[in-house]
């Protein structure tokens, strides 16, 4: 698959997207509350689960032709986004989003039909409206759209570090009174006002909750630590699986970690992350609508690892093209079903029981161990990812440009990473 976007291209239409999302909510909310609130949890006029929905569309559309797949697969991955941000913002803030708030206020399924029509206006603006943008920004030079690209990203990073700064410092203090006292200095004086704009997006987000005096529990209920070790286990668990799998079917074991170093496979440690953060709204209902949500949600994660895969690295890690009913080669109806049913096996006994186990980790030293797997998968990823991209380059380019790629060309040649990954094929 060719990428027909730049990075920066992406980058631009992040903030274009995210922009126009930022305004759509800004006006239903001002015409339902009768005043104008900035929702956002940045300061800049940008909604992201918009932009980074409108990205990932842009990478997955174009490999389905059927108006009916395109349309569940805008449903699905902006309920996925929509979804993970949501708990993203309420494991910053405390509070949910503010029109999922209003929405679940006003009716219980308002939310998920706002949800479908937004999937059928993102359809309509990627077959109407984003061609007529692509030929708009394909005419500005290659250096001003990596000026803006580089610009916005620098401008949210500030942003995010900004809030988080305020709302720790707010958090503190408990009130906004206090805060507004404590102006003596530029950065109390952001803080204020970033915490005062806050305050009205989501009330009481500065008010302590009174379920966490002197809770010592490690990793209590969906938070980043809980995740962290969710991924850790199931990736190392489905690696496992996977190898027994291969025994079986194929009689011989084969390596099926997605790093260099260790038995982690990073597709089934994302895909439980997807599941818990998720599913969790669907816990208590009936095991048809998780197993529903499940058929979806996977098989739409499915065809994005491999989509992403493809498109990063250009490689191909499966291929489902011989089997019946498959989508683009990337995943297949009958493995939807295995997701569907893996999500109801997930939810109801594997995630409650795992959620347990590590609750029971003492708190300082689960804080520590936490920092220290994320710090060594971090490493991992990133020389793997190094390692997969050089893998790729040196069909083109076999001669190293830099002390890089002549570390890489030594430690990681194609006979190791062919050894490492054997059912890694080259696309194209």
């Amino acid at each position: 698959m060719e990428l027909q976007y730049t990075v920066s291209q992406l980058m631009v239409y992040l903030l274009l997207y995210s922009f126009l999302g930022w305004a759509a909510e800004t006006v239903c909310i001002a015409i339902s509350a009768h005043r104008y609130v900035n929702r956002g949890l940045l300061n800049l006029p940008l909604a992201l689960p918009y932009g980074i929905t409108a990205v990932i569309l842009l990478l997955g559309l174009p490999g389905l032709d059927s108006l009916l797949l395109q349309y569940l697969f805008c449903l699905v991955v902006f309920g996925l986004v929509s979804g993970l941000c949501d708990q993203f913002v309420k494991s910053i803030s405390g509070k949910p989003p503010m029109m999922a708030q209003t929405l679940s206020e006003l009716h219980p399924k308002l939310h998920q039909l706002v949800i479908a029509l937004i999937a059928l206006v993102c359809q309509a603006i990627y077959l109407v409206v984003h061609p007529v943008l692509f030929g708009s920004l394909r005419l500005l030079p290659a250096a001003v759209s990596d000026v803006l690209a580089v610009t916005g990203a620098a401008l949210i990073a500030a942003d995010f570090f900004g809030v988080q700064f305020s709302l720790r410092k707010g958090k503190r203090l408990h009130s906004i009174a206090l805060l507004q006292e404590r102006t003596d200095r530029l950065s109390g004086k952001i803080a204020s006002a970033v915490c005062t704009r806050l305050d009205k997006a989501y009330p009481g987000i500065l008010t302590p909750d009174p379920s966490d005096d002197g809770d010592l529990t490690f990793a209590r209920g969906i938070c980043f630590d809980k995740l962290v070790w969710v991924f850790l286990i199931t990736s190392f668990l489905g690696a496992l699986i996977e190898m027994v799998y291969c025994r079986l079917c194929g009689g011989a074991w084969m390596s099926r970690s997605s790093l260099l170093y260790g038995v982690f496979s990073v597709v089934w440690g994302f895909g439980a992350v997807v599941l818990t953060v998720v599913l969790q709204p669907l816990a208590g209902k009936p095991d048809r609508r998780v197993f529903l949500a499940g058929f979806f949600i996977g098989g739409a994660y499915e065809y994005l690892c491999s989509v992403l895969s493809e498109l990063v690295f250009g490689t191909v890690f499966w291929d489902y093209s011989h089997m019946p009913l498959n989508i683009g080669g990337r995943t297949n109806v009958v493995y939807c079903i295995f997701w569907g049913i893996l999500a109801v096996v997930w939810l109801n006994m594997l995630y409650p029981r795992m959620s347990a186990v590590i609750e029971l980790t003492p708190a300082v030293a689960g804080k520590i161990m936490t920092w220290v797997i994320v710090v060594v998968m971090a490493c991992d990823c990133i020389l793997t990812a190094g390692a997969m991209m050089r893998y790729t380059d040196r069909q083109t380019s076999p001669a190293p440009d830099n002390v890089v790629e002549v570390f890489l060309d030594e430690r990681y040649d194609d006979p190791w990473m062919e050894s490492r990954w054997p059912n890694m094929k080259r696309s194209g």
